[in-house]
């Protein structure tokens, strides 16, 4: 019985938590389960790390990728582009790893539209005030940007029958729990998937 690798897909408006539960999973579980390290279009702003935090190709040779179907998504965030490379989930799916796309909205209906088995997790704040207190916390967006961002929350919340699950980020500890129980349940769906219940029962 061979168990394939899961494909993650974990969205969410900005300031809920994404990022901090990806990284808490990946530390967790680092021996089995990756963060696809996205491509981007924009240049590295302080703090980030180069092939670490993004690759960063430039906007033509990201349209290049798109023309040359090197993408398992992509999308024009605040006029940048950020897609997740074929290659870069292959290189990971050859290492037995489960892999996590942190990726947008707009990323994640394209992969529900090219693969039934990729796993979409949609992560939501606890309260709409909550996650308004989260973006002004964090000072790192200007005031017109933060507002920009609460005003796609109710447009995105339209697709979210699109996801398998939605995770409500309360607790850090509590989010991941519900992610690795998710993992555990949809390992056991690809078990069945595989089981072979004429060779069982020839063995009897």
């Amino acid at each position: 019985m061979n168990e394939r690798n899961l494909l993650l897909v974990i969205s969410g408006p900005s300031g809920a938590g994404k990022g901090t539960i990806c990284k808490a999973l990946v530390e967790k579980h680092q021996n089995n389960l990756q963060c696809s390290i996205s491509a981007t279009s924009r240049e590295v702003r302080p703090g980030e790390f180069v092939d670490k935090t993004y690759y960063y190709i430039g906007k033509n040779k990201f349209l290049e990728n798109i023309e040359n179907d090197q993408f398992l998504e992509f999308a024009e965030v605040y006029g940048n582009y950020y897609g997740t490379l074929i290659e870069e989930v292959q290189r990971l799916f050859k290492m037995n790893a489960d892999v996590i796309l942190e990726i947008e909205m707009q990323g994640a209906l394209q992969i529900r539209e090219k693969s039934e088995d990729a796993v979409l997790i949609f992560i939501m704040p606890p309260s709409f005030k909550e996650l308004r207190d989260r973006l002004h916390k964090r000072n790192r967006d200007r005031k017109e940007d933060i507002q920009n961002r609460l005003d796609k929350v109710s447009s995105e919340l339209k697709y979210i029958k699109d996801y398998d699950y939605i995770v409500v980020n309360d607790r850090l500890e509590d989010a991941v729990a519900k992610i690795e129980a998710i993992i555990i349940a949809e390992k056991c769906k690809m078990n069945e998937k595989t089981f072979d219940i004429g060779t069982f029962i020839k063995d009897i």
